[in-house]
């Protein structure tokens, strides 16, 4: 049975950043698990022919000392690119908001296409995590950064009763791809003057990150609910009818995809940046839900998801240092 000294589930931004600052605090047995075939959660892309689209996070702002740092840097790198806004810039990837998360995890150890299907934490002895193909893990410590209703189900009788006040809205996205352009202005963004349920409009070949135009038309939470029994057939063809109004004269749909992100944005938030549980609290939950008490904006959103993930990475590696501390 391996065993590590911390265990992350979930290997998006929060997850990332909960890692990569352990590593920096010198904590470095560390395994992160991932459902997906990729590390980044909703920093998602997706290749569609010779072009790609964002169908995650489009692109976040700064209002943290934290972030500002980390943005610099990674602006010097290449990595990202302010794209469009005043008085907060937003700022984006400069290949597709997956080639951010990635480059952000490149030393992280991680077990990809991986499920959890419980953590059991006795008083004795390591957690356990059980993945669903029957294989046990066990670790010192451990950190969950799936959505808190997903985290509820890996952690039956453990989880503190205002983790279960967290609730999220639905988003369904439609990515197109045109043969001809768009009529959606430079830089590439629309989210005003839309018909209703509809979020935001994007071209991400004006965007800069495709080779092709490929548009991605973004649904309101509440038009999300009301239609999530819809066959797909039917969700994709409702939102082709709005990717449509944006097609110059000449140019047609060529192609078109769906996602469907179930906890797209927390309709409740905990004013918390990470909730410690368990036998003594070496369990944390943390991620985009878990805002800091002085957080501005009140939302979901990338830096809330970076912020609670370095909380929930130094927390640990204190407790971490504390357990080295009184064992010498």
């Amino acid at each position: 049975m391996e065993t590590y000294e911390v265990i992350i589930i979930g290997g998006g931004l929060s997850g990332i950043m909960a890692t990569r600052t352990l590593m920096k605090k010198g904590v470095e047995d560390i395994l992160m698990v991932e459902k997906s075939r990729s590390v980044g959660g909703r920093l998602a892309t997706r290749r569609i022919g010779e072009g790609k689209a964002d169908h995650g996070a489009q692109f976040f702002t700064v209002r943290s000392p934290e972030l500002q740092e980390d943005v610099e840097r990674w602006q010097e790198a290449g990595w990202v690119k302010r794209w469009f806004g005043t008085p907060y810039p937003r700022y984006t990837s400069a290949s597709g908001m997956n080639a951010l998360a990635k480059q952000l995890a490149q030393s992280i150890p991680v077990k990809l296409n991986t499920r959890v299907s419980s953590i059991r934490d006795g008083r004795e002895g390591p957690l356990e995590v059980e993945l669903e193909n029957g294989e046990r893990i066990t670790a010192n410590h451990c950190i969950v950064t799936a959505p808190a209703p997903q985290a509820l189900q890996l952690l039956t009788g453990i989880a503190p009763p205002e983790v279960s006040t967290i609730s999220f809205a639905p988003c369904f996205v439609g990515m197109f791809t045109f043969e001809g352009s768009s009529s959606i202005p430079s830089p590439g963004h629309v989210d005003e003057g839309l018909p209703d349920g509809v979020e935001r409009v994007v071209d991400h070949e004006k965007k800069g990150i495709s080779s092709s135009v490929t548009v991605s038309v973004y649904m309101t939470g509440d038009w999300s609910k009301k239609h999530v029994e819809m066959e797909e057939n039917s969700i994709i063809g409702a939102i082709q009818e709005v990717a449509e109004g944006f097609l110059e004269k000449g140019s047609r749909v060529t192609g078109a995809h769906l996602k469907k992100w179930k906890y797209a944005e927390a309709e409740t938030v905990v004013r918390t940046p990470f909730v410690e549980m368990g036998h003594k609290g070496r369990i944390v939950l943390c991620g985009d839900a878990f805002l800091r008490e002085n957080d501005e904006a009140g939302r979901t959103r990338f830096e809330s998801a970076y912020l609670s993930g370095i909380s929930a990475g130094n927390r640990v590696a204190q407790r971490n240092g504390n357990e080295q501390d009184q064992s010498v």
